[in-house]
């Protein structure tokens, strides 16, 4: 059935919202390449692998499990217990992919797989095929284990993008039951239960549904889930003592889920660092929808512990292999970072939410570095493989026999057994339009430098932009205002915080005295006319970073960073053993041609030092000689297209002499 979507459109009550999908369009060559690598690649790969039908790659099932689950196919279980929650992203994608490109073959797919999903729910709403095959008697009985509530959130979101893409109900009505049978069976009220998942995720996925339906009980629903979170007596103590568990605190204990104390007592980011961000998207987006003031500082507080104390230069976080956490601050290994590439994606997400709490250059600065360096390093140039470990330096003779380093793959792999990455790096990278621009009622903002074209309504008037750029490897941007009458607006430009001395022009008059600065954001208030344009120079000189001194890992070393790019080395250019490589102060790093097989990217050339293996350590392993040092050229490439060539070791964080 399909609805008239203009009398159910998104309910947002923020002052400040994204532009939606359908009004962005991307025209650029890096970004525009990948979304149609998305629609022609990455979805239909993904969707032989949740079939089982990659050679070699590590089976799914996902999708027997929901043809069992429905009775079209007799079987049995396979895979992790949240093994839906593939699927959901799945159509999610495919949801941001129509709202992008127009797929009849696609959505008759999609049309499908919603069928099969609505076939697999039970009477009562339940939806999950682990508890409908394999375990109908333990539904909601671990919720702190069991990633019941983490798929149905994702069930949630991947109806909600579904809706907005082809404006069909079905999916709606499949997960607003779903909703409904969560809602009856927890809260505080006589006969519910007092519970809340263990891996967050159906908080942010109620708000999605909220504003799509405009049904209050799911923003209050979520509202309880994260009130609720940490409270005494502890839930996870009295379900685990139901179930006869001695150790009610699980495996890692209960900061691994965030659920130690409250949110609103906690300042640090603890335990695994994918439930983190899940769950402060969540505590963001509620205290944005009833303007909870005490919510919003305990998400800042969050989020100057995730970003000023354990976020790697690639925004990846979560640096410890055990519990896929967070440690503590300033504990940023390389070689054992673990930084999970949803860790990263839970980043973008976040800050993204954040913006629309307070438009900060702090947020979207973050959101850039995630996406071109910690997301975009998940999946190869060609769309088929993926890392689901993101470390910043790899050798792999260590990673194949140490096993402190097992954890870390030196190539992409073509699918994993717990495959939560890829259909996640899918999402987001069919939905990357919405994160390019919003509005309130008399400003436009821009927050990323992608070639687009935008519409929207202000002041009671549509008006359009056309941005034009090469970024992230050019340093120009041009955008273009259209309007069919004179409009007075302000157009409030990020100006990103590595950039020192950027220009911006109208119609080639300086407007740096005009632009009033707020908070990184150059905002410029005129009366606009249809063809005014707008020029951003923001110069891109090859920078050496230094890390924080108490940065233990990277004392004595600096990064090799240009515009929102963080470069590497890789063995393949540099040959091998390059932690003893180093960088001489004085050496010039200069911009090369683009590489074809990094995917036309820049790369950049420079002089370092390396040990000259002389006669003098035949035989020796240790010496009281002076080193020899001996020059050599060095080529450094995106980190994010690193491990595309020749398997081999790879380096971020280099020595400086």
């Amino acid at each position: 059935m399909v609805i008239d979507r203009k009398e159910n459109n998104i309910m947002n009550k923020n002052a400040i919202q994204p532009l939606l999908i359908k009004n962005v369009r991307v025209k650029d060559e890096f970004w525009a390449k990948r979304l149609q690598q998305v629609r022609e690649v990455v979805i239909p790969y993904q969707w032989q692998a949740l079939n089982d039908k990659i050679p070699a790659a590590e089976p799914s099932h996902a999708i027997e499990n929901f043809r069992i689950a429905a009775g079209r196919t007799d079987g049995e279980f396979y895979g992790w217990v949240f093994q839906d929650s593939d699927v959901a992203k799945w159509l999610e994608a495919v949801g941001y992919s129509l709202m992008n490109h127009s797929d009849q073959e696609l959505e008759r797919l999609a049309d499908e797989v919603v069928e099969l999903i609505a076939n697999a729910q039970q009477r009562d709403g339940y939806l999950n095929t682990y508890f409908t095959i394999k375990e109908p008697a333990g539904r909601w009985a671990n919720l702190r284990d069991n990633h019941e509530m983490y798929c149905a959130g994702h069930m949630m979101e991947a109806a909600v993008a579904y809706y907005e893409a082809t404006g069909k109900r079905k999916p709606l009505d499949v997960v607003r039951r779903l909703a409904d049978h969560i809602d009856a069976t927890f809260g505080t009220e006589p006969g519910k239960r007092r519970g809340y998942p263990g891996h967050e995720e159906i908080e942010l996925a109620l708000v999605k549904l909220y504003r799509a339906t405009g049904e209050e009980r799911y923003l209050r629903l979520s509202k309880y889930f994260i009130d609720e979170r940490g409270q005494q007596p502890h839930y996870y103590d009295l379900e685990a003592k139901a179930r006869g568990e001695g150790s009610p605190g699980g495996k890692y204990g209960k900061a691994y889920s965030q659920a130690h104390v409250p949110v609103r007592e906690q300042t640090s980011a603890f335990g695994h660092a994918v439930r983190a961000m899940y769950l402060y998207c969540g505590m963001t987006d509620v205290a944005a929808e009833i303007k909870d003031e005490t919510l919003v500082t305990a998400c800042k507080k969050l989020w100057d512990s995730v970003t000023k104390h354990q976020m790697y230069i690639t925004g990846g976080i979560g640096s410890a292999v055990q519990g896929e956490s967070f440690t503590f601050d300033y504990d940023l290994p390389n070689d054992t970072a673990y930084t999970e590439t949803c860790a990263a994606i839970g980043l973008v997400f976040w800050a993204h939410r954040m913006l629309h709490l307070d438009v900060d250059r702090d947020y979207s600065d973050v959101m850039e570095r995630a996406l071109y360096n910690g997301v975009l390093s998940g999946i190869s140039l060609d769309g088929k493989k993926y890392f689901y470990v993101n470390p910043l330096e790899v050798s792999p003779e260590s990673c194949e026999k140490r096993n402190d380093k097992r954890h870390v793959d030196t190539v992409r792999q073509a699918w994993f057994d717990c495959a939560c990455c890829p259909p996640n790096i899918a999402r987001l990278l069919a939905s990357v339009a919405q994160y390019i621009y919003s509005k309130d009622e008399d400003t436009i903002y821009v927050h990323l430098f992608v070639g687009s074209e935008a519409d929207c309504e202000l002041a009671e008037q549509q008006v359009s932009l056309t941005q034009r750029t090469e970024y992230p490897w050019k340093e120009t941007v041009e955008i273009t205002v259209r309007t069919e009458t004179e409009v007075r607006f302000t157009l409030a430009i990020r100006v990103p915080g590595w950039c020192k001395n950027a220009e911006i022009t109208v119609n080639g008059e300086d407007v740096k005295a005009a632009a009033v600065s707020r908070k990184g954001y150059a905002r410029i208030t005129r009366v606009w006319r249809s063809g005014d344009g707008v020029e951003i120079l923001l110069p891109m000189p090859i920078e050496r970073i230094h890390a924080h001194p108490a940065v233990r890992a990277n004392a004595g070393k600096v990064a090799i960073h240009r515009g929102p790019v963080v470069y590497c080395l890789e063995e393949v250019d540099n040959g091998p053993n390059l932690p003893d490589l180093s960088l001489p102060q004085d050496a010039k790093l200069t911009l090369g041609g683009c590489d074809q097989s990094l995917g036309g990217a820049p790369v950049i050339h420079g002089v370092a030092r390396r040990s000259a293996m002389t006669s003098q350590w035949k035989h020796v392993l240790y010496s009281p000689v002076a080193l020899e040092r001996e020059e050599i050229a060095i080529r450094a490439v995106p980190y994010f297209a690193w491990g595309n060539r020749e398997p081999g070791e790879m380096l971020v964080w280099i020595r400086e002499e």
